[in-house]
């Protein structure tokens, strides 16, 4: 089979591959219908992740149909197309049972296009297949539905829920990528009273107004704490959260917070930043990290079945899996490409 594969920092092919098959009993072999490219593929083409070897055949999203399944597989069978989630999970283990999923003490946990060769692929292997998949609904738009693999329930987990965001805040997302724009449509379901997005590119910030920014800040000119600050009357924002995963944005968050207030970083980051702590401490502020869990996305399916949650608006562009080279180099130039989410599609 063909696969895109990673052979170190900045280096990929789209190269032939062994087709995979059954390991464990729990394994179900899918043929890639739909995938798409993650903000974190490019973090491991920068580098940002060591624990990837060269080798791997990256990916961790996508939509497919099982053409194998394992002897211990009780929720799927052959035939049924299925939506992929980015994290797998035994559903079993002390952490799984807390919803810990990211955190599978049995081998899970975010592994595809990670530990184990992923979805950038013509047929990839899911383990914990009945802990790992969502039944595609009948007439759903794949490409829309594509989105919920990763980015719908990290922008919501991550960044909405750890940053409780709740009626009447102020939350500010620093970062209009898909990961912030998801951020941006979840926290809808709060109705917070300001949503500020801040970004350098003037594409995405109109991106964001269309999506139910209230407000948008361009920080080309590196003044984004000192627009935030005017904007709220010197209070800040109850809720700021980092969606990119560099030290600049990061500082954004601690300087914009106001007392009281919550940090939700999601971004993945490839540097260590500056913690004002001792600034921090004394406002009473709340940190969180996190890898996102999946726990939510049977929530976000019936939301997203309800017709009230529009994620076919990020999809950009589309391509086929043969020009998965040429879907990279779009993802990785989206500036200039106004790209969001790339669709690569069988």
């Amino acid at each position: 089979m063909k696969a895109l594969v990673y052979h170190g920092p900045g280096q990929r092919a789209w190269e032939e591959k062994p087709r995979p098959g059954i390991v464990e009993p729990t394994d179900v072999i899918i043929k890639v219908v739909k995938t798409t490219i993650c903000g974190t593929d490019l973090h491991i083409m920068k580098g940002d992740v060591p624990s990837v070897a060269p080798g791997r055949i990256l990916g961790h999203e996508g939509i497919g149909i099982i053409e194998e399944a394992g002897s211990a597989v009780s929720n799927f069978k052959v035939g049924d197309k299925v939506l992929i989630s980015c994290i797998s999970s035994c559903g079993k283990c002390v952490n799984c049972k807390k919803g810990m999923y990211s955190h599978c003490l049995n081998g899970g946990g975010w592994i595809l296009g990670h530990l184990i060769d992923g979805t950038h692929a013509e047929y990839v292997r899911i383990p914990f297949a009945d802990n790992s998949l969502h039944p595609v609904p009948n007439g759903a738009d794949e490409d829309a539905l594509t989105m919920l693999s990763d980015i719908l329930p990290t922008g919501y987990e991550v960044g909405v829920l750890n940053g409780q965001v709740a009626p009447g805040d102020t939350v500010a997302i620093i970062g209009a990528g898909p990961v912030g724009l998801s951020a941006l449509l979840t926290a809808q379901f709060f109705s917070p009273s300001e949503i500020i997005v801040v970004d350098v590119d003037v594409n995405r910030l109109e991106v964001a107004m269309r999506f139910g920014a209230t407000k948008v800040v361009d920080n080309s000119d590196g003044r984004s704490i000192e627009k935030i600050m005017e904007m709220t009357g010197g209070r800040g924002v109850d809720v700021a959260i980092e969606a990119i995963g560099i030290p600049a944005t990061f500082d954004i968050c601690q300087g914009i917070v106001t007392a009281g207030g919550r940090i939700a970083n999601i971004g993945v980051h490839g540097k260590p930043v500056q913690l004002q702590l001792e600034r921090l401490w004394i406002h009473n502020i709340t940190l969180t990290t996190g890898l996102v869990d999946t726990r939510t996305t049977p929530q976000l399916l019936k939301t997203f079945e309800a017709g009230k949650l529009d994620t076919g608006q990020l999809v950009t562009h589309h391509f086929k899996l043969d020009e998965m080279m040429e879907a990279y180099d779009v993802f990785g130039d989206a500036a200039n490409q106004k790209a969001l989410k790339v669709i690569i599609s069988a």
